[in-house]
């Protein structure tokens, strides 16, 4: 795939070049910060783009507004976020509208390669790639009448995995089970959620993260 780059650390954007370049992929363009990112999407258009959240100037929220502007600029244009930290604001506004072509991952997960190179890879062919750290902390609620407290431990296990962006033959062999034991439980889970009238993959993602932020 191609790619471009905004990482401010220069050990980490170089190791992303190096890893990717190994991998076969074609690195467009790689920025210590955004500006420079955003100024070449137009003339690069590559198909996936990874940045850091927080980034010069101000090393807040510049990564994420870059992220946002490339979505609604071009949404063919897959996008994989870095963060240090869990960010669920942040999370939680990048997928607000739409879950398609969408990443969101710590950097240590950077270092697990094969996980960041399927995130990336999940991210090109359209869909969904969310750290498990991530929707971890969506699912767990301590709210009275969390409708959370309706679904089964497996199925939980189930919803934490869905949420991760992961297919349905993905989630059985994650958690050991069969396929048509998934789709047993995400029917069961769509139902009590009230999900039931939600279709396409991607768009049951959004779906469950948006209730589960709600």
């Amino acid at each position: 795939m191609r790619l471009m780059i905004a990482e401010d650390s220069t050990l980490l954007r170089e190791g992303l070049v190096r890893l990717l370049v190994e991998e076969g992929h074609e690195v467009l363009g790689a920025y210590g910060d955004a500006g420079p990112l955003l100024a070449e999407m137009a003339r690069r258009r590559p198909d996936v783009v990874v940045l850091d959240i927080r980034m010069p100037p101000t090393h807040t929220d510049e990564g994420l507004r870059a992220a946002l502007e490339i979505r609604e600029r071009w949404p063919e244009v897959g996008v994989l976020v870095l963060s240090q930290h869990i960010e669920r604001n942040y999370a939680a506004q990048l997928l607000a509208s739409n879950a398609e072509r969408v990443g969101y991952l710590l950097k240590d997960r950077v270092a697990q390669v094969e996980e960041f190179l399927d995130a990336l890879e999940r991210v090109q062919a359209g869909g969904a790639a969310l750290d498990p750290e991530v929707v971890r902390q969506l699912v767990v609620r301590t709210t009275h009448g969390d409708p959370l407290t309706r679904l089964t431990p497996r199925e939980r296990s189930v919803l934490e995995t869905l949420a991760q962006g992961h297919t349905n033959t993905a989630i059985a062999q994650k958690l050991h089970v069969s396929l048509s034991a998934v789709e047993k439980h995400l029917n069961t889970i769509f139902d009590k959620l009230e999900l039931t009238h939600t279709t396409g993959y991607s768009r049951r993602i959004l779906a469950v993260l948006r209730y589960l932020e709600s």
